[in-house]
């Protein structure tokens, strides 16, 4: 095992790589009493062509497989609900699907091995039928309609939908009901066989814990497993345009105040940064000191009142970022000029740089003191970047404004989709 200590924030990540392929990242505290640990397999909504494992031409399912895929992991052969077994030790279980990750969690206070044990069996025991298919498609179909009718779930869909001419990430997570009801059980066997094999996979358990123990029952559990064939799966590569799909959209909904999105792609291979690690830094200090709590943009819209909520939201698609820009408000004209006028006028100080810098690390510190937090920024890492930064402290002080300022000046504000949510009473 492998030793990865988190320079200045006093906390070591024991790796190990099985024969099979899986990633293990263990993380001892010895001054909790909860654990978290995540499951979770690089495969998520947006990978709907590929050639299944040991075949030769390329497939193309359903939209929102992935998720109907979790869904159904919760089925077991011998009847047992996952959930039941989690909750006699107190235990709270859940699973989530992005566009590119599935993942399967649990934490707790009690039978750590145990929950362990049996987080890595069901996953890695499928179980579909064309009963249990059908059975699920009703389900997630409310589901899906349930979040049509939401107008933040109805936003951020269209935000995607204007800014992206090919990629898979414009269509919704959970597909449409439409799509639902063409997956069948062999579209999961398919999708399952193929990225849920444990070369795709990773696991990440913090928390009180004797990290050769944990290994071990993670080692007996996948000698229980048959394993494919370590196969790199081929899917389908999408060539993404950088001029938006389109530049303004108009919905009409149930709502009180309006809603408007601005959604700006940027291509970052023209980023000054080569490391993505670092960009993701600078890129994150730009929106932070632009549009954060403490920005002079929030600052005059707060004077002002022009808009009663808002955030930010940042998307990495490819060769792109998008920033999504969110608000509700009675004046949605005055929002769209004042975002553009904070992005005509930025003025960023290397004071402000520098107090940016303390706050981060100051959170970092923070942060490192909490199970969860950990395990999801470092799940968040692996996602990203396929690695663990043991010196992320040393490359946040070492973020420089003249350094910014050079990111800022590559970053096309034209290239930008507007979204309105408007009531259907007007």
């Amino acid at each position: 095992m492998k030793e990865i200590k988190l320079k200045q924030l006093e906390l070591s990540v024991y790796y190990e790589k099985l024969e099979n392929g899986l990633e293990v990242y263990l993380i001892p505290y010895s001054n909790k009493n909860n654990y978290y640990m995540t499951y979770a397999t690089r495969y998520g909504s947006v990978t709907t062509e590929f050639v299944p494992l040991d075949k030769k031409k390329m497939v193309t399912v359903p939209n929102g497989i992935a998720h109907f895929l979790e869904h159904k992991m919760f089925e077991q052969p011998d009847g047992v609900d996952p959930f039941s077994f989690f909750n006699q030790s107190g235990t709270m279980a859940n699973a989530s699907t992005t566009f590119d990750n599935t993942q399967y969690l649990c934490s707790g206070t009690r039978s750590l091995e145990e929950n362990l044990d049996y987080l890595l069996e069901y996953v890695n025991t499928p179980y579909f039928t064309d009963e249990n298919v059908e059975k699920e498609k009703g389900i997630i179909a409310e589901e899906i309609k349930m979040y049509d009718d939401m107008p933040e779930w109805v936003m951020e869909r269209a935000l995607r939908e204007c800014a992206l001419k090919e990629h898979p990430m414009r269509i919704d997570i959970a597909g449409s009901v439409k799509d639902i009801f063409q997956i069948t059980k062999e579209n999961l066997y398919d999708c399952y066989h193929s990225f849920y094999q444990p070369s795709n996979m990773f696991l990440i358990v913090a928390g009180p814990q004797d990290v050769e123990k944990t290994l071990e029952v993670v080692k007996n559990r996948m000698a229980k497993i048959k394993v494919p064939t370590n196969q790199k799966i081929k899917t389908k590569k999408y060539q993404e345009p950088v001029s938006v799909a389109e530049k303004e959209k108009t919905i009409r909904m149930n709502v009180e105040i309006p809603k408007v999105g601005m959604c700006f792609k940027f291509d970052r291979t023209k980023f000054p940064m080569s490391d993505p690690y670092v960009q993701d830094l600078y890129f994150q200090m730009f929106v932070t000191l632009t549009f954060g709590i403490t920005s002079l943009f929030r600052e005059k819209a707060r004077k002002e009142k022009w808009m009663s909520s808002f955030y930010t939201q940042i998307d990495d698609c490819e060769n792109y970022k998008l920033l999504s820009l969110v608000a509700e408000t009675n004046e949605p004209d005055v929002f769209q000029q004042e975002v553009l006028q904070a992005l005509k006028n930025i003025s960023i100080t290397k004071e402000d740089v520098e107090r940016m810098k303390k706050v981060w690390i100051s959170s970092e510190h923070k942060m490192v003191d909490i199970v969860e937090t950990t395990v999801l920024n470092l799940y968040d890492d692996l996602m990203k970047y396929h690695r663990i930064e043991e010196n992320k402290m040393n490359l946040i002080k070492a973020i420089e404004k003249r350094e910014l300022d050079k990111l800022i000046q590559k970053l096309d504000f034209e290239n930008k989709t507007v979204v309105k949510i408007l009531s259907k009473k007007a």
